[in-house]
């Protein structure tokens, strides 16, 4: 089993208090986070931007490896999650992730690629972490 881990602090209370995001590798470390970061365009990062990012990257690196899996050597993929904060009620959850991915592989025809993209999709791990719904629009050039 692998265990990577986050820690955050938060001082202050609700709309005043003010936070810090860190990972285990120190690639963030102490990064402001808080209420204008994640709803309005303070400096800073916030949860979603970060959730984004971990999709992204885990399905880039899940079909990459599934490409690789099914022979094929050369290419390159690039993919933007966007990830949607939506009002529940009195408070929030995340309902969407949306990744769009622009690829090139040497090869490939459209269908496979389809089925291979989808596959990674359903499959990595943070898409099985999501209970939301997760779309992929998808360009083989």
């Amino acid at each position: 089993m692998i265990v990577r881990s986050g820690s955050a602090t938060y001082s202050g209370l609700g709309k005043d208090g003010k936070g810090h995001v860190s990972t285990q590798s120190g690639v963030l470390s102490d990064q402001p986070y808080g209420f204008n970061t994640r709803f309005g365009d303070g400096k800073g990062t916030n949860p979603e931007e970060l959730i984004a990012a971990a999709h992204a990257s885990c399905f880039t690196m899940a079909l990459s490896f599934a490409l690789a899996g099914a022979g094929y050597t050369a290419g390159e993929l690039k993919t933007e999650a966007k990830v949607s904060l939506d009002k529940d009620g009195s408070g929030f959850k995340v309902t969407r992730s949306a990744l769009t991915l622009e690829a090139q592989v040497d090869g490939i025809d459209d269908a496979e690629f389809g089925r291979i993209a989808d596959e990674a999709k359903a499959n990595c791990p943070i898409s099985k972490l999501l209970n939301a719904e997760i779309t992929l629009d998808r360009t083989l050039v």
